[in-house]
């Protein structure tokens, strides 16, 4: 009986190393032809989720798979962070294993471009600028647009030292990130004296539109991997997030970037 036992579980443990090995080289190849393809500084992470891999490889159907690439430049910001979900993919076992694999399609995708507060910062000329949300009950007047309460979706606290009169001063703002079309707006609406707020002085009036229009830009024509045009932009964890999605569709693996 233990020697059954030793046996099923050896048997066991090389089952779930080759379904192991299996995964990851299968990422490793979709993550080569991911960065030849786009021009990457790095290979991107990505992870094929769900288990056992090989019932998945064997039905050449995927539920889930996340590819994920960091400091991707752009024209408006030194670098970004890249991101896209594939659900319900579906690649034949054979054309994964060999990396022959380039086209790829799926029941939905949604992909994502995030900013760092330090990158915006280098785009908006605020080196240490901080990106926060609103509180979610702004019923005080401390958040808004004039201190009435009243927000917009894609509401934002920037923060950052600029110039005020002859003076650098740490300010704070509360802005609106807009979306048209493929172009995402940063419009800065008024003073924020809140709780993630830094600034503890009244800016004279004559001085905040010139303040406001520093926290103020426009990032044009905007697309996400894969050419997916954005649908939403907001602000999470520190970072502005522009994202959107598609149903039905079938991708180019060298075509992560476009033009």
């Amino acid at each position: 009986m233990r020697k059954l036992i030793v046996g099923l579980v050896f048997v066991l443990a090389l089952a779930l190393a080759a379904d192991f090995g299996t995964a990851a080289y299968s990422e490793y190849r979709v993550s080569r032809a991911l960065r030849d393809g786009g021009d990457l500084v790095s290979d991107p992470q990505v992870t094929i989720h769900g288990f056992p891999f090989l019932t998945q490889a064997a039905d050449g159907r995927y539920g889930r798979v996340e590819i994920r690439a960091q400091d991707v430049p752009t024209d408006y910001v030194e670098k970004t962070t890249i991101e896209a979900t594939l659900r319900g993919v579906r690649i034949p076992a054979s054309d994964l294993l060999d990396g022959s694999v380039r086209t790829v399609p799926m029941d939905q995708l949604d992909a994502r471009v995030r900013i760092d507060a330090t990158d915006l910062g280098r785009f908006l000329e605020i080196p240490d600028l901080q990106v926060s949300t609103p509180p979610a009950d702004r019923s005080d007047g401390t958040g808004g647009s004039g201190g009435s309460g009243e927000t917009t979706a894609g509401a934002v606290v920037l923060t950052g030292t600029v110039p005020v009169g002859p003076l650098d001063t740490a300010v704070s703002v509360t802005a609106e990130l807009r979306l048209d079309g493929g172009t995402v707006s940063i419009v800065a609406s008024d003073l924020y004296f809140g709780p993630e707020g830094q600034a503890d002085f009244t800016i004279p009036e004559f001085l905040k539109p010139a303040v406001l229009g520093l926290f103020t830009r426009t990032i044009d024509e905007q697309q996400l991997p894969f050419g997916i045009l954005p649908t939403s932009v907001y602000a999470e964890g520190g970072q502005i997030v522009i994202e959107g999605s598609a149903e039905d569709v079938t991708i180019e693996l060298d075509e992560i970037r476009t033009p």
